[in-house]
């Protein structure tokens, strides 16, 4: 891994500032077929399938609670939380640890791919035919060989507030 400054953008950090050839590190992850990534440095950890209690009343991107080492880490199911469909029971899931405003938060996903150092300059805006969904939390784009690499914003994806629009209907 490089020295160069990483972009956390759960702070609201835009990874576009980081230009010059800098490169920024990301852990990779699939989520129904399609390649997301958050910054290394927001990464506590990387679990396998986990047993998880359900937490009565949560909203319902929360999948329950897991026992990481005696610390109490709330799972999202990230697949809820981008609106996708459910996962097969039969499949195996993983789940990446991530330290959010001192709190640890387990993102359910599909599977966890490997970390890629990708050039700053190469980072592009959400494109408008993005899911408004994904575009709520993702802070940009990677356009990499015959794949999309949407960068996921961890504190947008953790912020389970109703918008604005959503509050008058």
């Amino acid at each position: 891994m490089s020295n160069l400054p990483v972009p956390s953008m759960t702070d609201g950090t835009d990874v576009a500032k980081f230009g010059g050839g800098a490169a920024n590190d990301f852990v990779t992850m699939t989520v129904a077929d399609q390649l997301f990534g958050i910054p290394v440095l927001t990464v506590q950890d990387v679990l396998g399938p986990q047993r998880i209690t359900r937490i009565p009343l949560a909203p319902p991107e929360v999948a329950g609670a897991l026992n990481l080492r005696g610390r109490i880490v709330t799972a999202i199911d990230v697949r809820r939380r981008l609106g996708l469909a459910k996962r097969e029971t039969d499949k195996v899931n993983m789940n990446v640890v991530v330290d959010h405003k001192g709190e640890l938060y387990a993102l359910i996903v599909d599977n966890v791919g490997e970390v890629l150092s990708l050039q700053a300059d190469a980072y592009e805006r959400n494109p408008a035919t993005l899911d408004p969904r994904w575009r709520e939390v993702s802070g940009g784009i990677y356009r990499l060989k015959g794949k999309l690499l949407v960068v996921l914003e961890v504190a947008r994806l953790l912020d389970f507030k109703p918008k604005r629009g959503a509050e008058a209907a």
